[in-house]
């Protein structure tokens, strides 16, 4: 069984923003799926159970993350290789997605927080959102809407992520991450 983390933040006015792309990754995952919420106040989430899966949104906020998956993995014991954290990356030009299993949390607060709760060494689902020019625009890109052109690459790159993810455990993670890493795509 894989635990799907979608990171991203719970409010209505977060719902968009690039900093959620996690959060809809896991809509796009259980669409057309046969799940069931599972979900308890322990989790600090909202978690989904298909028959082979598990599917979570934390609802701790980006920042507190470890806390949600931390529980929901103790309660069904799954272990780190077997955790798949989907996040937005600003080291990756939009529209790019890379798999790596550990590293460093790159600025991330969700990853950080993931690291610091659990350990590293997780599969980590990287989606290039792009950057600022200045650093000091970081915390309001990140936290910005996608526009019209950006939300329509993301949507194309999430439909391409669900086949990728369908796949992740029918190959090894060197194969999987050959077939599945992606560049930059342009919007249609």
């Amino acid at each position: 069984m894989l635990l799907f983390v979608g990171l991203g933040n719970p409010d209505k006015e977060y719902e968009n923003n690039r900093h959620n792309i996690g959060f809809k990754a896991i809509d796009v995952l259980l669409k057309n799926e046969n799940f069931s919420e599972v979900s308890k106040t322990s989790f600090h989430g909202k978690l989904y159970k298909s028959s082979n899966n598990l599917f979570l949104k934390p609802l701790t906020y980006m920042n507190l993350s470890g806390k949600s998956v931390q529980a929901v993995a103790n309660f069904y014991k799954i272990e780190l290789d077997s955790i798949v954290v989907i996040h937005d990356d600003l080291d990756l030009p939009l529209g790019a997605i890379r798999f790596k299993i550990g590293g460093g949390d790159g600025g991330h607060n969700g990853l950080k927080s993931i690291d610091g709760m659990i350990g590293k060494n997780y599969i980590r689902c990287r989606i290039g959102i792009g950057k600022p020019t200045r650093k000091s625009e970081v915390s309001s890109y990140v936290l910005g809407d996608f526009n019209r052109q950006e939300e329509k690459i993301m949507d194309d790159l999430l439909i391409f992520l669900k086949e990728a993810l369908n796949n992740i455990d029918k190959m090894s993670f060197s194969q999987f991450q050959s077939k599945y890493t992606l560049k930059p795509i342009e919007a249609k």
